[in-house]
């Protein structure tokens, strides 16, 4: 028997059964349903890709998955190498991994050791309020959102502001000297609420970790490849270390990068074998993830996907910006994606089964409904999806 996700099983309503998937559509044997929410955010160049397609099975041909311990391959060293060059600043060094919860473990150990290995004793995240960054142990104590870690009531070593300039400076006057790293969404916050704010406080933020020797960790599992508008929020702000997931693969195959800069690596690279970093998960640099990754950054690139995403927020914005009822909170847009936030999360019962009535599927969580659409979705699908939206609140 099959265990969902974030479901009570006991009382989990059936789940829709996919027989078939192509460009922004997924098919039951009833339906055909616009996929309004791209597998998580990862689909972003929709369903059965030809050149997506042609990359896994040439890759497959050759081979699937050696490890990379003691061995490498070309698909893992084209990456790598197209990441350095692709990524901004300093941001040349690739740890792969099977997730973006597990990347971000790993960006996590990374600067614990970092310090570690330069003798530091700081041990204290700084963290967001709101913030979700997976599900395993170490990602669910720097996140803050109890709907999803309630299970971990006691979180060490980790402090967490909100949004805020203020905050932001207040924390590191009286804790600056004992954080050793700043991990945040970027701009958009995912999970915790599709919250989103203003780069302003990345940019002091950066200040910040550079006055007080801190390294900042952007999450980009969910931001990275467009989705906040930008190609990642990193080009804007430049982190020390910056995780990407999700997208990198359009969503073809579980894959996550930790990207560090020169000085993370350095404070590894040394004569001490205590130095090292003891990470090794079973796929990373699995071979035809990183053939997909390779093609979906050229697709990326070659399909002018930023001008995509501003035509998909310019029509989301004719669409639903100052669209107004009493049960809404708030109405956000930014990029590729689109929130409203209601004031009471039962007002959202019966969502999903209305939009698939509808012919689109949506995961609505909590008191948001929300788009965050394929990138190769055309003007009527996305107002379809928007339409579906807007109806919800006439019924």
């Amino acid at each position: 028997m099959i265990w969902y996700p974030y479901v009570q099983m006991k009382t989990m309503k059936q789940p829709y059964n996919i027989v078939d998937a192509e460009g922004v559509y997924l098919y039951t044997k009833e339906q055909k349903l616009i996929d309004s929410v791209s597998s998580w955010w990862s689909v972003i160049h929709g369903y059965k890709n030809p050149a997506l397609n042609e990359a896994i099975k040439g890759q497959l041909d050759r081979f699937a998955h050696v490890m990379m311990g003691g061995l490498t391959h070309e698909p893992v060293q084209k990456l790598s190498a197209r990441l350095e060059e692709w990524l901004p600043g300093d941001l040349d060094y690739c740890f792969f991994s099977d997730s973006g919860s597990v990347a971000v473990e790993v960006a996590l150990k990374m600067a614990l050791q970092f310090n570690i290995n330069r003798g530091s004793k700081r041990n204290i995240v700084l963290s967001l309020e709101h913030a979700y960054h997976g599900d395993t142990f170490k990602t669910m104590e720097v996140g803050d959102d109890e709907d999803y870690h309630a299970i971990l009531t006691k979180k060490k070593g980790v402090f967490h502001i909100p949004t805020e300039i203020p905050a932001l400076e207040e924390a590191f006057k009286k804790h600056g000297e004992e954080f050793y790293c700043f991990i945040v969404e970027p701009l958009l916050q995912g999970a915790g609420g599709m919250r989103m704010y203003d780069i302003s406080f990345l940019k002091r933020a950066r200040e910040l970790c550079d006055q007080y020797d801190v390294l900042l960790i952007f999450d980009e599992v969910a931001t990275g490849f467009g989705r906040t508008g930008n190609r990642f929020v990193a080009d804007l702000v430049l982190p020390d270390i910056l995780v990407l997931g999700k997208a990198l693969t359009g969503g073809y195959i579980g894959h996550a990068a930790t990207v560090a800069n020169h000085r993370i690596f350095d404070g590894f690279y040394s004569d001490n074998p205590d130095h090292a970093l003891m990470h090794g998960p079973t796929f990373m640099g699995n071979a035809l993830a990183c053939s997909v990754a390779l093609k979906s950054i050229e697709l990326f690139e070659n399909g002018r996907y930023l001008d995509r995403i501003k035509k998909i927020e310019r029509i989301t914005r004719r669409e639903m910006e100052g669209f107004a009822d009493p049960r809404i909170r708030q109405v956000r847009i930014m990029g590729g994606c689109v929130c409203v936030e209601l004031k009471d999360r039962a007002d959202l019962k019966g969502y999903q089964e209305f939009a698939y009535q509808r012919g689109v599927f949506s995961r609505p969580f909590l008191n948001y409904m929300y788009a965050m659409v394929p990138y190769v979705i055309e003007e009527e699908q996305l107002v379809q999806v928007l339409k579906c939206m807007r109806d919800w609140f006439l019924v």
